[in-house]
Order: structure tokens, then sequence, then C-alpha cells
């Protein structure tokens, strides 16, 4: 690992730990986390497919949205490394198309259709618990090396420390309570993006990226921002 991209991992864990507090943004969190995650790990994408159990799993983060459309298509398939990654709460790999076709048909063929050939799932868990996946795809085939595997190991933990953290582990409850929320803010986020795109005749990746922009720029939350695109009260320019 060169020294640039120590420096960028050594960031990625300040960044992760600089959310271990009261009020943060989960959704804000989780794509800074894929984001870094695929420029680290010589991923084409990465997304993160989060749920209060293996039952109700939805994407919360994604680096495109062909990579939001393949972490649907394993929910809807119920199959995929995510999937795998979640329900056996083992770390998840193929090297290949072919190993993919062999495992997981459905998935296989539209992540070729998508332009990935090679995918790295690691669960995202916490003693008992586990919440779900961080997922990386790439272009060419060959599984993550021994130092990449281990770092983004160590990422996927520290996320989950972030969002469940000591005082809610004992509270199962509150532990869904707190992804429901998250996840539902995920919905707002959809259609603010959606209206964006339409409003500024953008794609939807761009619009996301103008939504994210003026949420920092104003020191809010990404989902009261959205909230305030789809109500009307917030009215976001194109730079």
């Amino acid at each position: 690992m060169s020294e640039s991209r120590e420096a960028q991992l050594v960031h990625s864990f300040v960044s992760l730990a600089d959310s271990l507090v009261n009020e943060y943004d989960v959704i804000d969190t989780l794509q800074t986390l894929v984001d870094q995650c695929a420029t680290l790990f010589d991923a084409t994408d990465c997304n993160i497919v989060l749920g209060a159990d293996d039952a109700h799993l939805e994407v919360a983060a994604a680096t495109s949205e062909e990579c939001r459309g393949i972490g649907r298509l394993q929910l809807e398939a119920e199959q995929g490394p995510c999937i795998e990654a979640v329900t056996r709460r083992v770390v998840v790999s193929v090297v290949d198309p072919a190993e993919m076709v062999d495992r997981w048909p459905v998935f296989a063929e539209a992540s070729v259709d998508a332009g990935y050939r090679s995918a790295h799932a690691i669960p995202m868990r916490l003693r008992e618990q586990t919440i779900g996946s961080l997922n990386l795809f790439r272009d060419h085939d060959g599984a993550l090396n021994d130092a990449d595997a281990t770092a983004a190991q160590a990422l996927a933990d520290v996320a989950t420390i972030s969002i469940i953290r000591e005082r809610v582990i004992r509270d199962g409850d509150e532990v869904r309570e707190q992804l429901q929320r998250a996840l539902d803010s995920r919905v707002v986020i959809e259609q603010a993006k959606g209206f964006l795109a339409h409003r500024h005749e953008l794609d939807t990746d761009s619009a996301y990226r103008l939504l994210r922009a003026h949420a920092r720029s104003a020191q809010a939350p990404l989902s009261s921002i959205a909230e305030g695109v789809v109500q009307g009260t917030v009215v976001i320019p194109t730079r």
C-alpha cells in the first residue's frame, strides 16, 4: 500500500471515528464510506446493504445507480454475495464471472451486464448482531489482496460500531428504530434526487452529488435538505 493510500485510509478511519457522536447523519456517513472504499480498494463501485435483519435489507448507499441496482436485484432474487455475507455472517469473494454463474446465476448475468467481473462482500457485524454488508465490485478478475481485505474489514467494523454503539447494543428495539429511520430517510433522498434530476436535466448520480454538496454547504443533515427539496422549501440551484 503506497504512502498516499495509507494517508487516505487513515483519513477514512478518522472520518468514521468522527461519526461516533449523537445525532450524526447515518446515510451521509455510509455514502462517504462507499466513496472512499471504491477509491482505496481499486473497485469500480461499492455499496452498503443495511437492515434490521436479513429479511428487511435495503441498499443504504452506493457509488452509482448501476451499483444500487445490482444491490436491489440481489435483494429481489435473494441471491448474490451481499445476501450471503449477511445471512452466513462471513466474507464472500468471487473472483470471476464463471464463479458467479456457478453460485448465483441471476446475479451473475446482471453483474456481467453492468461490467462487474469480481466482487468482495464483507458482513457488517458486531458481537451477535449483523446489520448489513459492505460490498466491492470490480471490472476485472481476481480477489482483493490480503492487505486490502484486512483494511476493508476494519472499515466495515468501525462503520458498524458507528451505527450500533454501546448504548444501543443492549436494546434491540432501539437498533431497529435507528436503522429504520435511516432507511426511511433514504426514501426521501431518492425522491429529492428524482426531483433535482428532472428540474435541472441531470442524471441521478449528478443530482445526488448536487444534493450532498448543498447539505454540506448548509451544514445540515442530508435527509433534512432532501425533505425540504421534496416539500419545496429548499431550492438548490445548479453550480
